[in-house]
């Protein structure tokens, strides 16, 4: 494959190579089609380059800094400095890395990836930038979603949106984040520990959607880092860093970071010529099989709808793939797991409340693992319904990442409370209080005293 030729005709054209586009070109030629991806940017898109990578890997960098000079209780002494221009080399090398991976991945799989913007000139033709044309009998828009700008404060002139914030090669003395979400909190977080003095500024409250408990837990510790919330709060002007507020306030901030949700790319790539349909809110419109209104043309990822979420699209980019391909395969997954890199960790995955539905909270202040590591706020909660059958699980935690996996398999598979109490976990391992959680709920808690004779309780 020449990097960048153009064929005249493929069988599947993708428009985007990130997470969901990549996966369903690479998905497609294993099937045997022949596959071209559009890329206007990077390969690996949103994700690999400025979003999910750079975030986690600057948030690593942020846990190993901090834990270095607040672990005196551990007989660890020590003043650790940073140097702010290797950490961003070291983030960007990450994401240089991946993209090349991804891009070895499309060569070894026949995949022609052509650099430039794709417009659709109808349901079997694009049109690329740079003035050569692709005809397709199939077609993947995978375009991803951008930041949402402020009303009445566009990007540019000191303010700048998370992906800017995440390419940074210093660390600024004060920050103002306008948006109190995953990201908000993710970002403040990480440059929190860094040292820098943080202002999250929420029209409502921190991570609103999420359930209290959890949230109570994070918001602890954000303030125990010096991060300083103003909730219930408009931003009325910004201007040179000062960001005035609603009932008086104001925030001085060397950086003004606005981080309140993503919107659906669909500018500029010719679906009027096509028979896709959109929603209200731009979303491009699918069925299970990740087909548009276009029988021609599928889309995944952000563009078709919540949750905007890395793992979902690559899931979907399978689907559509295999679909594509002449394969049965649906999007039919029960749950999609969630996780926001927050201190401790909050992961998600299914319903925890409902109908009929119970739950039960095993805190980590009685899991070995924890203690050992002076790591003991938060727990895992598990919900079921009548018959015992697993429906929702809780993470909060270090590593809530990796431990939400088993919760999905479980859900996905129709697990049972005694599959997951009666299946050994490894001690000792934060995963054990997923099997704490569940043998509590059986009315058989181990590591816990809820009170004798009793199952579980979410007090």
């Amino acid at each position: 494959m020449v990097m960048g030729s153009v064929p005249e005709e493929v069988d599947l054209a993708v428009v985007g190579g990130g997470v969901g586009g990549y996966v369903a070109a690479i998905r497609a030629a294993e099937l045997g089609l022949s596959v071209a991806v559009v890329e206007k940017e990077k390969m690996g898109g949103h994700c690999l380059n400025y979003a999910c990578i750079p975030s986690k890997t600057l948030i690593h960098i942020a846990d190993l800094f901090y834990d270095a000079g607040h672990s005196s209780e551990m007989g660890i002494s020590a003043v650790p400095t940073i140097d702010a221009k290797k950490m961003h080399e070291w983030r960007e090398n990450v994401s240089r890395k991946l993209e090349a991976g991804v891009e070895f991945l499309c060569t070894k799989n026949g995949i022609e990836v052509v650099k430039g913007e794709a417009v659709f000139l109808s349901s079997n033709e694009l049109q690329i930038s740079n003035g050569t044309s692709i005809r397709f009998k199939k077609a993947v828009i995978a375009t991803g979603s951008m930041p949402v700008e402020l009303k009445g404060f566009a990007f540019g002139n000191g303010i700048m949106d998370y992906r800017s914030a995440l390419s940074l090669d210093y660390i600024p003395k004060s920050m103002a984040i306008i948006g109190a979400g995953y990201v908000a909190v993710e970002v403040a977080t990480l440059f929190a520990k860094l040292g820098t003095k943080v202002h999250i500024i929420a029209r409502s409250g921190v991570l609103s959607r999420f359930d209290r408990d959890a949230v109570e837990l994070v918001v602890q510790r954000m303030e125990e880092l010096g991060v300083v919330v103003h909730a219930n709060a408009e931003v009325l002007s910004i201007s040179g860093g000062n960001v005035a507020l609603d009932k008086g306030e104001a925030v001085d901030a060397e950086v003004v970071v606005i981080a309140i949700g993503l919107r659906p790319y669909t500018e500029g790539l010719g679906l009027s010529n096509t028979r896709v349909e959109m929603d209200e809110k731009g979303f491009v419109k699918v069925d299970r099989s990740m087909r548009t209104a276009d029988p021609n043309i599928f889309a995944v990822g952000d563009l078709v709808g919540e949750p905007m979420l890395a793992h979902k699209a690559i899931r979907q980019g399978v689907v559509a793939g295999e679909v594509a391909a002449g394969k049965n395969s649906e999007f039919d997954n029960l749950v999609i797991p969630s996780v926001i890199f927050s201190d401790p960790e909050i992961a998600i995955a299914g319903s925890m409340e409902g109908e009929g539905i119970s739950s039960v909270k095993f805190p980590r202040s009685a899991l070995g693992r924890a203690v050992s590591l002076g790591r003991t706020k938060g727990f895992v909660r598990i919900a079921y319904d009548a018959n015992k059958i697993v429906r929702g699980i809780e993470i909060v935690s270090d590593d809530a990442n990796a431990m939400i996996a088993e919760a999905a398999l479980a859900i996905e598979m129709g697990a049972a409370l005694e599959d997951i109490a009666d299946t050994i976990h490894p001690h000792p391992t934060y995963s054990e209080g997923v099997q704490e959680a569940a043998e509590a709920a059986l009315g058989r808690p181990i590591h816990f005293f809820y009170g004798k004779g009793k199952e579980g309780s979410v007090q």
